[in-house]
């Protein structure tokens, strides 16, 4: 199938095959289904696993936690990788990384060796989240470039659905996630386990796609460039390697020094954006709704089953409004959609403060005085909550991989997205380690907190972020 003119193609007019650059860009965006699946997996296993090992509280929390340590170092040296070896073969390590950690991490014998393959596993994460936004926006026609990078953050949040739906299958199962299933070993060991599927399965997919041809160039190789170009198009594919070389510095090798100003004294600007970006979309506390979501509405008062029924619905939720995005995001553009959801963040969160605002203290399940919402206050507060996934879904979840995927030009693309995204893990790592004590402290501060970066982020959007809506990559830069 191909997207094509009414009257054809004009000579040296490109047309792209449609149905091929949205299967290999489905394979490309695995990795975010796995990036999404990884993360969460850990959600229904964590209390088992703190049983078995006999845990404490801090050292619970450090290994959970810990596998973003390891994102920050996968997606900070993915890019580099990525240029040296090709973005295909990036992805069929991230699918090797995946699989060691599912397996070792079902495997453990105690917690250190734990957080050792759930860090092995972050490398996945962290080399997946660069290379997909990276490999599709380089393979896609600007026209629907924006629905094709959204497939990443619509395989994300399909990645925590199916992790979060496979824990309480297996918890289901067994009796609890402590209880022995299959072989004799745990069900949290199969929560793990279940992990191996998608991941050999990514790394067998991402064989039988083709690389990046502005990798190709890029590494002099034209003549298959040219090939992978006629596999995506028909016609103007002399023209769009010229375009592609006209943008590569093909005389000597990519470093870091690459990202900086001629002076060597800063960052080049544009690096700047998609590093403030990439921790805007950290900063209002996304990432608390999904890690600590259940505790969160047991500890103002809604009972475990309630909770974590609440759980599911935003996780739903937050598929649907990701699918929402994909039919918006090339009509009204990446910079309206921002701004939207910053507009609607703000007001959510807002209004989540100021529900916590009203809590009284009262005895909670262990006995324990803990903040208690009213019938009233805790329906506006879980109309607010999930208000708030909804807007982040429609706008900052996809978007910002967009952005970043085709704001940065070919020479420093991969590299300056590894070094945003390492940024992007980093703030994760920061917002989700300082929750539970800021939310000690006060709910009404801490949503506070995330209301005023939502504010920030609509006017950081609208003084720094151009719009780059069908515009080709040769183009935008």
């Amino acid at each position: 199938m191909s997207t094509q003119n009414t009257a054809g193609p004009r000579p040296g007019e490109e047309s792209f095959h449609t149905g091929r650059v949205v299967i290999i860009s489905l394979v490309a965006a695995l990795g975010g289904f796995l990036f999404g699946f990884d993360t969460a997996v850990i959600n229904g296993a964590v209390d088992a696993v703190q049983e078995s090992f006999g845990m404490g509280a801090g050292l619970t929390g450090f290994a959970v936690s810990s596998a973003l340590l390891g994102c920050i170092a996968g997606a900070f040296l993915a890019g580099r990788l990525a240029d040296r070896w090709g973005r295909t073969r990036v992805m069929v390590l991230a699918s090797v990384l995946f699989t060691v950690s599912a397996l070792g991490s079902g495997l453990a014998v105690s917690p250190w060796d734990l957080i050792v393959w759930r860090v092995i596993g972050g490398l996945g994460v962290g080399a997946a989240s660069v290379i997909a936004p990276a490999y599709i926006a380089e393979v896609a026609p600007p026209a629907i470039r924006g629905r094709l990078g959204s497939l990443q953050q619509l395989a994300i949040v399909s990645g925590i659905f199916v992790a979060l739906l496979s824990d309480a299958w297996l918890a289901g199962v067994a009796g609890g996630a402590i209880e022995q299933l299959w072989l004799g070993a745990a069900a949290w060991r199969w929560m793990f386990w279940a992990e191996l599927i998608p991941a050999v399965a990514y790394g067998v997919l991402a064989l039988t796609i083709p690389e990046s041809p502005r990798y190709l160039v890029g590494r002099g190789q034209l003549d298959r460039a040219k090939a992978v170009l006629r596999s995506l198009q028909d016609g103007g594919v002399d023209d769009r390697i010229r375009e592609i070389r006209g943008t590569l510095r093909e005389d000597r090798k990519r470093t870091w020094r690459d990202l900086v100003t001629p002076g060597g004294r800063n960052l080049l600007p544009i690096v700047w954006i998609g590093i403030v970006l990439s921790v805007f979309q950290q900063a209002v506390g996304i990432n608390v709704i999904f890690y600590y979501s259940t505790s969160l509405w047991q500890s103002v008062g809604f009972t475990e089953a309630d909770a974590l029924t609440q759980t599911v619905i935003t996780s739903v939720t937050n598929i649907v409004v990701t699918v929402v995005a994909i039919a918006l995001i090339d009509r009204i553009g990446r910079r309206r959609l921002l701004m939207i959801g910053s507009v609607g963040m703000t007001v959510s969160l807002s209004l989540m403060a100021a529900m916590f605002s009203q809590a009284t203290m009262a005895p909670g399940a262990d006995g324990e005085l803990a903040p208690q919402l009213g019938d009233v206050q805790g329906l506006i507060a879980l109309i607010a909550a999930n208000g708030f996934v909804v807007f982040f879904g429609m706008s900052w979840g996809p978007a910002v991989w967009v952005l970043l995927g085709e704001m940065f030009n070919n020479r420093i693309r991969t590299t300056a997205l590894g070094l945003a995204a390492a940024a992007q893990w980093g703030a994760n790592f920061a917002v989700s380690t300082a929750f539970p004590p800021m939310a000690e402290l006060s709910l009404t501060f801490t949503y506070g907190f995330y209301a005023v970066a939502a504010l920030l982020s609509l006017l950081f959007v609208a003084r720094f972020i151009p719009e780059t809506n069908g515009r080709s990559l040769e183009d935008i830069e």
